[in-house]
């Protein structure tokens, strides 16, 4: 496992957290449909990577079954240990959370679909996808918002990052009456996460090659909350002097993003924002079907879609867009120092696209999820 080794070496060098430990981050990757073999029984593939998957809800099943096709047709070494949580399936439990837990610890990679959250409030505030990633700390979402050749959209050739701090803000699960008819919704705000995930930005922009971090905000009016934020991410700016820092206000940031995305490179928010811009620019470059993400801790990567929908309306009718994921899969492959791989099925992807002849109806075309799988297997030997 030397090449593993290497991954750990470089990750550390992209990502420190606040004191000088450095960390480490690796992925996990989410399996295709269910798997009949019970979840307690992972079975080891010498020389493989393990990696655990988790399907998700929607048409995440899908989804990863067409990883699995692929990385089949393309030989990858990595052994995906398949999981299943869904609040939605009757699939979600202590002891399911913990399973996962327990496989994504031990792998350190995870691929993963959409995990849904019903509205219902049911006693328990927290839901299992929020849990999770709280549980392993994975405080960096990353989107790459990058323009897919041959794919016109509204804006063409944009390449932007938007890094979200993802384990507090809004979505700290702090709700309460405090009075008949009075909900109060806390939104927590630390100067040691804040201070995290500025450096987070500016390291990676730094090991990207990139030339300005933009902190997203509403300091004006959450003077105490969002202005902790903000100070953080001006008081990390010194550090990294060769790198522009502008800030901007969430509703300006948004409009800015529509009438002129091309002078955003790098965007670092708190966790409601991002969820947001997430979103936003994913449909500035074809929606949430063509956008990777990926999400890290100070041990775990975790890869999946950019803007996370569940597409519960496609299920079954194979008809889903496996763009992202598979991009997504590209992306965890070169974490894991399989850089080989990675490049063939992301050239296979974007070539597809490029020619234009085999598209979802996402992408205004007639082909169905299996037929655009096939198209990319057929690609990954005519390159």
């Amino acid at each position: 496992m030397a090449a593993l080794g290497g991954v750990r070496w470089v990750t550390r060098a992209l990502v420190a957290a606040p004191n000088p430990r450095a960390w480490r981050s690796l992925c996990t990757s989410a399996v295709a449909q269910a798997s009949s073999r019970s979840q307690g029984e992972d079975v080891r593939v010498e020389g493989a990577f393990p990696v655990t998957m988790l399907p998700g809800d929607g048409v995440g099943p899908e989804l990863m079954h067409a990883v699995k096709e692929v990385f089949k047709a393309a030989s990858v070494p990595v052994e995906f240990q398949e999981h299943h949580l869904s609040e939605v399936q009757n699939m979600a439990s202590e002891e399911k959370l913990e399973q996962v837990l327990s496989s994504m610890k031990e792998n350190k990679v995870a691929i993963i679909g959409k995990i849904h959250t019903p509205m219902e409030y049911k006693g328990e505030l927290a839901s299992y996808d929020m849990r999770l990633r709280r549980k392993l700390d994975l405080f960096a979402n990353v989107v790459h918002v990058k323009s897919l050749p041959g794919y016109k959209t509204r804006h063409n050739n944009l390449d932007l990052v938007i890094i979200r701090e993802q384990t507090e803000g809004e979505y700290s699960s702090l709700e309460h009456e405090s009075a008949r008819g009075v909900i109060e919704c806390l939104k927590i705000v630390t100067r040691t996460k804040s201070q995290r995930i500025a450096k987070f930005a500016f390291d990676y922009a730094t090991k990207k090659g990139r030339g300005k971090v933009t902190a997203v905000h509403k300091a004006n009016i959450m003077k105490l909350g969002d202005g902790l934020f903000l100070q953080c991410c001006e008081e990390v700016a010194e550090l990294y002097p060769k790198i522009k820092f502008e800030t901007m206000i969430i509703d300006n940031c948004c409009m800015q993003l529509v009438q002129n995305p091309y002078q955003f490179d790098v965007l670092v928010m708190p966790n409601l924002y991002g969820n947001i811009i997430d979103n936003l620019a994913a449909g500035l470059v074809g929606g949430a079907g063509v956008v990777p993400g990926e999400s890290y801790s100070a041990e775990y990567a975790v890869f999946e879609t950019g803007a996370r929908h569940p597409f519960a309306q496609a299920v079954g009718r194979n008809i889903a867009n496996p763009t992202a994921m598979l991009l997504s899969a590209s992306n965890m492959l070169r974490h894991l120092n399989l850089e080989h791989h990675s490049n063939t099925i992301a050239d296979a992807v974007k070539k597809v696209i490029k020619v234009g002849k085999v598209r979802t109806s996402h992408m205004g075309g007639y082909a169905a999820c299996q037929d655009f799988t096939e198209a990319v297997i057929g690609a990954l030997s005519n390159p």
